[in-house]
């Protein structure tokens, strides 16, 4: 079973800050760095980390070859990343002394991706292989029809959320992963058993699952219901958790294993990753997840 992960790559740009910038405040910064990042790409990284065999397809600009370079010293397929001419997406992150974030993001190359190069990419897939994606890059709209057509099993990540997803044919989603934030976009609530009411009225063989930051998370699909619990860890930067969350859920959903297994490796190896500094390089490797849950 093939996975394509579509999405964005970005150069984060790190700030370490005793607290977020406030209106007309000027604040020193005690450490920075470049790092990669973006949504795509971490999630990719999270998919090859967890041991699966994974194709990415994106956009990069003249600074960001180093980006392609990390996806394929990480086993990462990347034929279908082009380099275009476009400055390269970015990322400017705040990390406060609790290890919680803001972030603002500049789409740059990940806004040229194209239709044509989707279509190319899920050309090359069978009925059932698994498309992950989120909401950095164009065509999203276009991709989710796409993967309709084509008859493909897709995991959506709808972040940053937009009000134009709430007009999209979901119908194709396997499985729609947010935070609270996301669901109340999409549903006009943030509590996680009335989004899936409205979710699963309007897309009833849609599965949900709501991340709820130290709460832990939740997941819905028909009748089920299962809670996961956070995994108690000294946080230092939560940049990457969910992205880590997703990619480790996924690759449970691909080896077969069930929903209760699924969420507790997802949740294990999004708190191993708010151990670290930086996205990317925070996402763990599948044997340091075996340890940690063997542990217990």
């Amino acid at each position: 079973m093939a996975v394509l992960s579509i999405g964005s790559l970005n150069l984060d740009y790190v700030y370490s800050v005793p607290h977020f910038v406030q209106p007309g405040e000027s604040l020193i910064a005690t450490e920075t760095a470049v790092k990669a990042g973006g949504k795509g790409l971490n999630q990719a990284l999270a998919l090859a980390r967890a041991g699966l065999s994974v194709a990415h397809v994106g956009c990069i600009g003249h600074e960001g070859k180093a980006l392609r370079e990390l996806l394929v010293a990480n086993g990462v397929d990347t034929t279908r990343v082009e380099e275009v001419e476009v400055a390269q997406g970015t990322a400017f992150i705040q990390v406060d002394s609790k290890g919680q974030n803001c972030i603002v993001v500049y789409p740059g190359s990940n806004q040229a991706l194209t239709e044509a190069q989707v279509d190319e990419a899920l050309g090359k897939l069978d009925a059932d292989d698994y498309v992950v994606m989120q909401n950095e890059t164009s065509c999203v709209a276009h991709i989710l029809d796409e993967c309709a057509r084509r008859q493909l099993r897709v995991v959506f990540n709808p972040a940053p959320y937009s009000a134009d997803i709430a007009a999209m044919d979901l119908s194709v989603v396997e499985w729609l992963v947010v935070n609270e934030t996301e669901a109340a976009g999409l549903t006009g609530s943030a509590d996680p058993d009335e989004a899936w009411a409205v979710l699963h009225d309007t897309w009833p063989h849609l599965g949900l699952v709501v991340t709820l930051g130290s709460k832990g998370s939740v997941a819905f699909t028909g009748d089920k219901r299962k809670k996961q619990a956070a995994y108690a860890v000294e946080t230092v930067d939560t940049t990457a958790a969910g992205d880590t969350f997703i990619g480790y859920f996924v690759a449970g959903l691909v080896d077969g294993l069930s929903l209760s297994t699924c969420l507790r490796q997802a949740s294990c190896a999004a708190a191993l990753a708010c151990t670290r500094p930086g996205a990317a390089p925070s996402i763990p490797l599948a044997h340091e997840l075996r340890a940690l849950m063997e542990s217990e």
